[in-house]
């Protein structure tokens, strides 16, 4: 895997910049990562990220969004609408996770 610099401080990313080790990760990197996609995020994207990550640490892997729909309770549409065009990926690239499966 590749370490490269994000906020200033080195981290664990694939090749297409999903980090690797989520255990790099915090909520201030989070805010540097949507950032760095052009977003700015509010409580209700926070709460997805941090249900995301607790999924992912009972899981072993990264959330679709068919399992946020079904598992958070928060409907597809609105996670388009908190994630435009890509929300799965956003949302785990946000979070510090990998690529959700399924994901192009």
């Amino acid at each position: 895997m590749t370490v490269t610099e994000i906020g200033g401080r080195q981290v664990h990313v694939d090749a297409e910049g999903f980090m690797t080790e989520p255990s790099e990760w915090d909520e201030a990197l989070g805010t540097v990562l949507a950032s760095n996609i052009g977003m700015e995020l509010t409580e209700a994207h926070w709460r997805l990220i941090r249900f995301l990550r607790e999924d992912f640490a009972t899981q072993g892997e990264t959330a679709t969004t068919r399992r946020v729909a079904t598992v958070a309770g928060v409907p597809t549409k609105e996670q388009f609408a908190l994630f435009p065009k890509k929300p799965a990926k956003k949302m785990a690239y946000i979070a510090g996770l990998p690529k959700p499966r399924g994901c192009v």
